[in-house]
């Protein structure tokens, strides 16, 4: 009997023993479990509840707020700034002209020059046409002078007693007329005798000595000489004294 009850306890024994080794096993896998979760989020909770609950940590996060807004409202201003910058240099600028433009331009130099060369050669024209008609004056001048000459030698060779004839006076009177016309037209004497000798209006043919007369004075006219307005249209031919 002493036997098979130490049997039963020997067995209820070991059924109590396995019963608190499965309890330790369960008890080591749920904190084996605990640890495995703490490692994957060491400090996920804790954070969590420090910025839910401190009110130092939701100070700091209204001023990151407001500093990125007003970071924000920098970077608005300052792009709005930059493009008004952009539109003043824009409409600053002068504007390039278009083809039409351009072609008008290019027209109006171009008349402009036109017309100043016109002008140029017409006033050339004119010049010409003036030294043309000069010359030509001055051409028919000469040719008329002889005639002159004839005229103031036939009077000048006279007898008094035949001037108050009706054919001296008709003689005088052409002569006189003809240097009115002369005269009209810009054809004048050149003055000579009592003169100072001066190449560019007499011709000096003879010299003489003449105490009387001043040095380089002329002494006598040979043949009249004339001008047509400024220019000479034939030299006196003259004597000069001294």
């Amino acid at each position: 009997m002493s036997d098979k009850m130490s049997k039963e306890d020997m067995v209820k024994e070991a059924v109590e023993e396995a019963k608190a080794q499965a309890a330790e096993a369960e008890e080591a896998g749920a904190d084996q479990k605990e640890t495995a979760e703490k490692a994957e989020n060491p400090a996920g909770d804790e954070t969590s509840q420090t910025t839910d609950s401190t009110p130092e940590a939701q100070e700091n996060d209204a001023e990151a707020g407001e500093a990125e807004e007003s970071g924000n409202d920098a970077d608005g201003s300052s792009e709005e700034q930059s493009s008004k910058t952009e539109k003043k240099k824009l409409f600053g600028k002068k504007n390039k002209k278009d083809k039409k433009d351009e072609k008008i331009d290019e027209l109006t130099d171009r008349l402009t020059r036109q017309m100043a060369e016109f002008d140029n050669f017409r006033k050339r024209t004119d010049k010409e046409k003036s030294q043309m008609y000069e010359i030509g004056a001055k051409d028919i001048i000469e040719k008329i002078l002889p005639i002159v000459d004839n005229f103031e030698r036939g009077l000048a060779s006279m007898p008094e007693d035949e001037k108050a004839t009706p054919f001296a006076e008709g003689m005088e009177k052409i002569y006189k007329q003809l240097m009115t016309t002369l005269e009209g037209i810009g054809v004048k004497p050149i003055e000579a005798v009592g003169q100072e000798f001066n190449p560019d209006f007499h011709n000096a043919v003879m010299h003489v000595e003449d105490e009387e007369l001043g040095e380089n004075i002329i002494a006598e006219e040979f043949q009249k000489g004339y001008m047509y307005r400024d220019s000479v249209v034939r030299h006196s031919m003259v004597k000069v004294a001294n």
